[in-house]
């Protein structure tokens, strides 16, 4: 049923406007049931579009640490990333919303607002924490760049550092609830009343249904929870950064040793 819905003219034709640790695994999945082809990053981790997210980062937000200087991305770099193979983009769209709104003027934009005191400590221990915890974790991704191609922690910093207007992690937290109501304000700002959802987790079917012109499916609307399989996942990759940073450190050694003994 995903594709069936697919348009042949190739774009975003839903901006799922939201944040990480919004529901966005929920609505994912209540979206390819009606048909959508999503793009949702936790399904795929490592098949990520990486490089396209940082120089997306990079050209959105030219001030962040580590940039490459870049062009501001138009439609057509949008429709690279995401827009000429998604029907909707979820989680990792989520920092770019405004750009997409202003790329795809004719998409439907849903909007999903989570109260800040209780969003704030999830999204900070699910993604900060894996991102800025601790020296380790930039061995890790160096490691994991290097061994596995894969820029993903990278990416993901530059998006949080942009998105945020950040240096570093204290003025992420410093910043954080200015962001976040800027964030939402700015959304509504941009879309008028009759093109947006104002969502809750919660309301089932009928208001997303009714919005996007869809049946409502004979089945009960998606409750996911990814929390418990990312503390599992982010377990895993704590031991392999470990593991990572004592080889490091004994190659480290043997290469002392046999610059004294040379």
């Amino acid at each position: 049923m995903e594709d069936q819905n697919h348009s042949s003219q190739q774009e975003l034709m839903v901006i799922h406007a939201t944040l990480f640790r919004m529901g966005t695994t929920s609505l994912a999945k209540a979206y390819r049931t009606l048909g959508y082809k999503v793009h949702h990053g936790v399904d795929d981790v490592r098949g990520n579009p990486w490089s396209l997210i940082e120089k997306a980062a990079e050209a959105t937000w030219p001030s962040i640490p580590g940039a490459t200087k870049r062009q501001p991305y138009t439609r057509k770099d949008w429709d690279s990333l995401w827009g000429s193979k998604y029907d909707i983009v979820t989680d990792l769209a989520s920092p770019f919303v405004h750009q997409l709104i202003k790329a795809y003027p004719n998409a439907k934009v849903v909007i999903v607002q989570r109260d800040f005191d209780s969003w704030w400590p999830s999204f900070r221990s699910q993604l900060l924490t894996t991102l800025f915890s601790s020296p380790l974790v930039g061995i890790g991704l160096f490691l994991d760049w290097q061994i596995n191609g894969v820029r993903a922690g990278y990416a993901m910093r530059k998006v949080h550092f942009g998105f945020f207007g950040a240096k570093n992690i204290a003025e992420i937290e410093m910043k954080a609830r200015e962001t976040y109501n800027r964030y939402f304000e700015t959304l509504r700002q941009m879309v008028p009343p009759e093109r947006r959802l104002e969502y809750s987790m919660g309301d089932g079917w009928e208001p997303l249904c009714a919005f996007l012109g869809k049946d409502v499916p004979d089945i009960p609307f998606p409750r996911l929870n990814v929390r418990r399989h990312s503390k599992g996942r982010a377990a895993r990759r704590n031991e392999r950064i470990k593991v990572g940073f004592w080889a490091l450190a004994l190659l480290g050694i043997i290469v002392a040793i046999w610059f004294i003994r040379s």
